[in-house]
């Protein structure tokens, strides 16, 4: 059987996957804190017909003679850029202006998150949208205590909440500040995700360091905004006409290949 058309299948294997990265991409346009993924190719192995030589006194060095045997996948990358801020005006809508993630809790697991929009819930607990816990600077839950006698609720760059209570004598004073924190990564590539927004640690990314917000390289909060995904359409267009020519293409050259069998298979007759 011919080389090519081995390596067309492994093309058209590789194409679609960049078109499945491309569509997830594109599926996510408008999710708060998304982060565009990227496929990267590279070749696979070539087999060598002849080897290099070196020359001599009269004559010179040859080259080796290869012959690539397709392509393969080198890495699906999260590109982790900034996404621009949307103002809500809503004071627990947090958008990260700069590095690092929201620490909450998943099923009892450290996750991380860019999606800022926040919530208290009915025994005053900080959570996301989908329920996790969010932590401080501590890795220990944020809690306000009964949300309904809190008022004046603002959030600034570093992280501090300052609101207001009821006192015993039913006054308002001054509630206790809390403090959210920010993970940051030595690779935030290396962050696995596990949908819902979230992302797990690993080997790669290393192990996270809780910071205040706006300290020693971690992003500030910027309250009254969210942070949107980082995915540009018409790169993204751009992208999926590419990869659908290059999947065209190697489907020609199947078609090529085949050709060319039937031709010797017509010898006999």
């Amino acid at each position: 059987m011919l080389r090519s058309m081995y390596s067309g299948i492994s093309g058209m294997k590789n194409f679609q996957t960049k078109l499945d990265v491309i569509g997830n991409n594109i599926a996510n346009v408008n999710t708060y804190g998304f982060k565009k993924g990227r496929v990267t190719f590279k070749d696979m192995v070539s087999q060598t017909i002849s080897g290099a030589s070196a020359g001599d006194a009269t004559r010179g060095g040859v080259n080796p003679k290869q012959v690539g045997l397709g392509s393969q996948l080198a890495s699906i990358d999260t590109v982790d850029t900034q996404g621009s801020l949307q103002t809500t005006g809503r004071v627990l809508d947090i958008g990260i202006q700069g590095d690092g993630y929201l620490m909450v809790e998943s099923n009892g697991v450290p996750s991380y998150t860019r999606a800022g929009n926040l919530y208290f819930d009915n025994a005053g607990n900080l959570i996301t949208a989908s329920g996790h816990l969010v932590y401080d600077i501590n890795k220990a839950p944020i809690n306000i205590g009964d949300p309904n006698s809190i008022t004046n609720l603002s959030i600034d760059e570093s992280g501090k909440i300052t609101y207001l209570t009821k006192g015993q004598d039913g006054k308002m004073i001054e509630g206790e500040p809390k403090y959210i924190g920010i993970a940051r990564f030595n690779n935030n590539g290396g962050l696995e995700k596990i949908g819902e927004n979230l992302y797990i640690e690993t080997e790669a990314s290393g192990e996270a360091e809780m910071l205040t917000p706006g300290t020693s390289g971690a992003g500030k909060l910027v309250s009254g905004t969210l942070e949107m995904s980082n995915v540009d359409l018409s790169e993204e267009f751009t992208e999926m006409i590419v990869a659908q020519r290059g999947f065209q293409a190697n489907t020609r050259i199947i078609t090529t290949s085949d050709e060319i069998l039937q031709e010797l298979v017509n010898l006999k007759r």
